[in-house]
């Protein structure tokens, strides 16, 4: 009898982790978001995706004469292909989901042409309050999806992220793009 349950229960151990393969398999490369030496949130890399930091900067929107200083942006994106990217940043001075939206009006510009809105909803994102805007628009002679997420963190701060998505990648870069929202967690 005892012999008969082990295998029982080693056949559903093994079906488990058959079952975890997936997650197990996929490495992460914690990266840390930090403001004026202070640490804001953590976001962790799938593997075989490149990261890149770019520091504070400042940018014309098309048809724009005026200056938008841009925070640090941290992108993400797939090594093997191009069509993907993933990027954070947590500007100054932007307090509130109202601002958060302006300032990503204002920088969105540069970042898609023509933007749709198709879809916004409220979610919740490492445990924070957040809100997901879907739509899809072009960036450079491409056609792309994106999708905007303010995430409110806290002492007055918000996470702003923008993934874009290239007409044609593969759908399993969404997976990866999933395990790195899931991946977010405040540090404050």
């Amino acid at each position: 009898m005892i012999a008969k349950i082990s295998r029982q229960v080693r056949a559903i151990l093994g079906l488990t982790v058959l079952g975890l393969t997936p997650g197990l398999a996929v490495a992460e490369m914690p990266v840390i978001y930090k403001n004026g030496g202070q640490s804001l949130f953590e976001v962790s890399a799938p593997d075989y995706w490149q990261v890149r930091a770019g520091g504070p900067r400042v940018i014309s929107p098309p048809d724009l004469e005026e200056e938008r200083l841009i925070n640090r942006v941290i992108g993400f994106s797939p090594v093997s292909d191009q069509g993907a990217w993933v990027g954070f940043m947590s500007p100054n001075g932007v307090r509130t989901f109202d601002q958060a939206v302006e300032y990503l009006r204002n920088v969105g510009k540069s970042i898609v042409e023509d933007p749709v809105l198709v879809s916004e909803k409220k979610t919740r994102i490492g445990g924070l309050s957040a809100a997901k805007y879907a739509g899809h628009g072009r960036r450079g002679r491409k056609t792309v999806n994106f999708t905007a997420v303010l995430i409110d963190l806290p002492q007055d701060r918000v996470a702003i992220s923008i993934a874009i998505l290239e007409a044609g990648v593969d759908p399993e870069m969404i997976n990866d793009i999933n395990a790195i929202y899931s991946s977010f967690r405040s540090l404050r």
